[in-house]
């Protein structure tokens, strides 16, 4: 039985070489096929400059086509998209660095979709360390991640540890867009659990890569009585359990008092040794910030209050309320480790 363990633990061992081995020569790939999609952006960018007519590049395209037969990348199209992409990157100093961080086919989907610098190196730098594919990636622009993340309302910076506040940032969004639940405008908290279990796949993509799903209606129990929590998460990243409450209606500063409750208890009874406290989040159908931001001041534990919608945008006002262009600079690099 040895002997087979062994065996299978050397082959194990061979096949993950071997793969990051193909990893790291995509990678490298990626890196160099960026690297020539930028020189030649910038040449045809600045043969524009010096009022060269358009008909050049079609006859570029025309002329690398017959050249180099059976290598995609050189239609007309493409060509223009890598002037674009040359030009409006280059000179941005928190973009440049990061142009051979993901593909050009990501790169596209940020440049054609996101028109600021600072959304675009949030999509950026979030496609490269979370591993996004273009659809996944797509989906988290078309959410506006980006705005929901900069909005977010919580008591982490007071209640986390630094090695964990930054992170735990982005496990709250301000608002969590359920379009894939077909419920009708009136629906019970009952209904909308039941409707995100169902759907736990599409629930766990807009709530975060990094979360599994535990349960639902989690029993915890104090003294004699019995208690359940809506939803039981776990983030594998902040390795902590996460209690998720659901409110259709407009949060309450009481919902605060039971969360905190239930986070007691969580890291009394359920928390493992190795894991860290548990943190939780109130998803409401609507709140007063106001009434949140005081109701998170004396707060001592971990706990972000977020709205949900059932329509795929953004409600306008939301933008109106997003912070200057510093300090969402200075968020994305905290959050991104850069501070």
């Amino acid at each position: 039985m040895d002997l087979i363990n062994e065996r299978y633990s050397f082959i194990a061992e061979i096949k993950t070489k071997v793969r990051q081995a193909q990893y790291e020569a995509l990678k490298a790939v990626n890196v160099q096929l960026i690297d020539l999609y930028w020189e030649i952006g910038k040449s045809i960018a600045e043969k524009q400059s010096e009022s060269w007519g358009k008909s050049i590049v079609a006859s570029l395209s025309e002329e690398l086509q017959k050249e180099f037969p059976g290598v995609g990348g050189f239609s007309t199209a493409n060509l223009w998209l890598m002037a674009q992409f040359y030009s409006e990157y280059q000179g941005v100093t928190n973009l440049v660095p990061l142009v051979r961080e993901i593909s050009w086919s990501k790169h596209i989907t940020i440049l054609k979709k996101c028109k600021d610098d600072l959304q675009r190196q949030f999509y950026i730098q979030a496609t490269s360390k979370f591993g996004w594919t273009k659809n996944v990636l797509i989906h988290q622009i078309e959410n506006e991640t980006y705005e929901k993340y900069l909005l977010n309302q919580t008591s982490f910076d007071r209640t986390l540890p630094e090695d964990m506040k930054h992170r735990a940032h982005l496990a709250v969004k301000d608002e969590y867009t359920f379009d894939f639940l077909n419920l009708s405008e009136e629906h019970s908290e009952s209904q909308l659990e039941t409707a995100l279990v169902k759907n736990i796949r599409n629930f766990l993509l807009e709530i975060g890569h990094q979360f599994t799903f535990v349960g639902n209606q989690f029993k915890v129990q104090a003294g004699s009585k019995e208690y359940f929590i809506d939803l039981l998460l776990y983030h594998r990243q902040l390795q902590c359990l996460v209690a998720v409450e659901l409110k259709i209606g407009e949060f309450m500063p009481e919902y605060k008092g039971k969360m905190e409750f239930y986070l007691s208890i969580l890291n009394e009874s359920v928390k493992l040794s190795h894991e860290n406290d548990a943190i939780g989040i109130i998803i409401c159908k609507e709140k007063d910030r106001t009434v949140v931001e005081y109701s998170l001041k004396t707060s001592n534990m971990p706990i972000g209050v977020a709205t949900y919608t059932t329509m795929a945008k953004l409600p306008s006002q939301y933008k109106e309320l997003l912070p200057g262009r510093e300090e969402i600079a200075s968020k994305i690099d905290e959050y991104f480790g850069m501070k």
